[in-house]
């Protein structure tokens, strides 16, 4: 079974950045789609972000398009999500996915106004 450990998440300013890493034990990591989530408090948990198998294809949610960069390096099983000109509805715990199953134990990122 796979674990995924989340980090660098925290507490930053509106316009601000932040760079989270998923950490991936395990051998399956580049046999697996990645994915970031995230839920706000009272909200559904909604998908950010997913990268390909091979780093080649990504996908971004409508309100991250051009601020958040998603990545992977499977030679080390990490991915990583890069949050720029946050906002506060940004807020949010974020969670690391892999495949259909797998997922972190979430890491919270707040944005301040």
């Amino acid at each position: 079974q796979v674990q995924l450990v989340e980090s660098g998440g925290g507490v930053v300013q509106a316009g601000g950045s932040l760079k989270l890493s998923c950490a991936a034990s395990g051998t399956l990591f580049g046999l697996n789609v990645m994915a970031w989530y995230r839920q706000a408090p009272g909200k559904q948990r909604e998908m950010v972000a997913t990268i390909s198998r091979g780093g080649t294809t990504t996908n971004y949610a409508d309100f991250v398009k051009g601020r958040f960069t998603i990545s992977r390096d499977n030679s080390k099983s990490t991915g990583s999500l890069e949050m720029n000109n946050l906002e506060p509805t940004d807020t949010a715990v974020y969670f690391c996915k892999l495949g259909n199953d797998n997922w972190g134990q979430g890491i919270q990122v707040t944005v301040s106004s």
